[in-house]
């Protein structure tokens, strides 16, 4: 976040009512990487109906209930190792078959 940023939030004395990606990800103390994974595993939903490619926006309300809820946080944390299993698993085999 931008210094102006935090600034003008702190004059409002509440947090924005959309957060970005990178905004949720701190909340819920992830990286930014992991949201999209969150997102394909419909643990989190973006507000609206966002194409692709666009910018995705989600509910400050809904990602701070979910920061608290820990079931919620269990199976997002499952998701995130599960993809990421998968992702290191097809690296290795990828650089298996290189040097073979």
């Amino acid at each position: 976040m931008k210094e102006e940023q935090r600034q003008f939030l702190s004059l409002l004395g509440r947090p924005p009512l959309r957060l970005t990606v990178e905004q949720a990800a701190w909340v819920i103390n992830c990286g930014a990487h992991d949201i999209p994974v969150l997102v394909a595993a419909r643990l989190l939903k973006p507000l609206g109906n966002p194409t692709p490619n666009a910018v995705k926006f989600f509910s400050t309300e809904e990602i701070l209930e979910l920061a608290t809820n820990q079931p919620w946080l269990a199976k997002a944390t499952n998701a995130l190792y599960q993809h990421w299993r998968y992702k290191n698993g097809q690296r290795t085999t990828f650089l298996a078959a290189e040097v073979n």
